[in-house]
């Protein structure tokens, strides 16, 4: 019931911050009154479909409500990021969907293969431990060797 309760705490809070009352969300989410409050205090589990009304209620993502229900896991690889993103309550839903869009693009650049303007900066530099400088385009070096 740990499940329940959190999600009836997510869903108050995130009431609260966008000022709305419960009959307002109960009426924008299509439920009754009574049932939103029982959710809200962890009595009554809703389903997925409730959920995603409620979360279209809320202007927030349903993909919240459904990690925060425990519906759905966190995206993999992502270390739980999005999920404490979502779940903060002292962040404007605005402030989240601009951080997890920075958190996701900075991912996605980590993902892609190296530019072909990096392999080469890397495969000019010296081997380590070889201290002689890069051979120059006619083949000779800069260091003074013997004459």
């Amino acid at each position: 019931m740990a499940n329940m309760n959190s999600i009836g705490d997510y869903i108050r809070q995130q009431r609260e911050q966008a000022k709305i009352s419960l009959r307002q969300l109960a009426e924008q989410a299509g439920v009754s009154n009574p049932y939103l409050s029982q959710v809200e205090r962890g009595l009554r589990k809703p389903s997925a479909e409730i959920l995603q009304q409620i979360a279209k209620g809320l202007r927030i993502s349903a993909e919240a409500l459904y990690v925060q229900a425990g519906i759905l896991e966190d995206r993999p690889g992502d270390s739980g990021v999005r999920a404490a993103l979502l779940t903060d309550p002292q962040l404007t839903e605005r402030q989240k969907q601009v951080l997890i869009e920075i958190y996701e693009s900075f991912r996605r650049e980590s993902q892609k293969p190296p530019t072909a303007e990096v392999v080469a900066v890397v495969r000019d530099r010296p081997a380590p431990g070889d201290d002689a400088p890069p051979a120059q385009a006619d083949g000779s070096s800069d260091a003074a060797g013997p004459a």
